[in-house]
């Protein structure tokens, strides 16, 4: 949205959407059928911006290569063959994990692939699922070796795309009620999370549009409603 609207007010300019994907598909999200009411609007704008004719939409582009010319302008190359030439400035939107050095001193259990708290890490997993199939969790899946620390929120996803606000504020509850010593509250895990809208993970979200239906991320997932008791019983 940013991006059309400095189109639309510096003529000229020309905005190239490049996306991995092989259609656009689901990029905007549930829409008006989003549970989510603020994430659908969000993906109804993009897409208002996206058609506004002010960007050029190009799917199925696999960066193999970034070449600068003599003039300063940059030429990208897909895996195919496929260039796009005469790029002044390219916004790289690949994801990001945290930045946990400065925890570097403490003792932190994190899983090696996704950086996340290891007994948390197979709950988030995005090969399996996406954030609405996300199980419910809170401090015990969250506690270090290191007492009383805890990563809570988008940070203890790691590298997983799969957060959602919802979880993070449930993750915060169990968490604080941890710390203030109401361990039964911190062990009741309580959270609904959206049916509807789509969100990354369960490994095709990068696939071809023909995969889109085939699960995941890309179906509607079921309302999870699920409240457990200490989570020491509960193992």
């Amino acid at each position: 949205m940013a991006l059309a609207d400095l189109a639309e007010h510096e003529p000229g300019t020309k905005i190239v959407w490049l996306l991995r994907r092989g259609a656009v598909g689901n990029a905007f999200g549930g829409g008006e059928a989003d549970q989510l009411p603020a994430r659908g609007a969000l993906g109804l704008r993009a897409r208002k911006a996206a058609e506004a004719g002010h960007i050029e939409t190009v799917t199925g582009f696999r960066t193999a290569s970034v070449e600068r010319a003599a003039d300063g302008s940059l030429t990208l190359e897909s895996f195919d063959g496929h260039q796009v030439e005469g790029i002044d400035e390219i916004v790289v939107l690949t994801g990001f994990r945290p930045d946990l050095s400065w925890l570097s001193e403490i003792r932190l259990d994190l899983d090696p692939v996704l950086q996340a708290p290891t007994k948390l890490a197979p709950l988030i997993d995005p090969n399996v699922h996406s954030c609405g199939t996300v199980y419910p969790h809170g401090e015990a899946e969250l506690r270090h070796p290191e007492p009383n620390v805890y990563l809570v929120g988008m940070k203890s996803y790691g590298r997983a795309p799969t957060f959602l606000s919802l979880t993070g504020y449930e993750q915060a509850r169990s968490v604080v009620a941890a710390i203030a010593g109401d361990h039964e509250s911190a062990g009741r895990v309580e959270l609904v999370l959206p049916e509807t809208g789509v969100c990354g993970g369960a490994g095709v979200f990068d696939a071809p549009a023909e995969q889109k239906n085939s699960g995941g991320c890309c179906s509607a997932p079921e309302t999870v409603d699920v409240s457990i008791g200490l989570a020491a019983s509960a193992r």
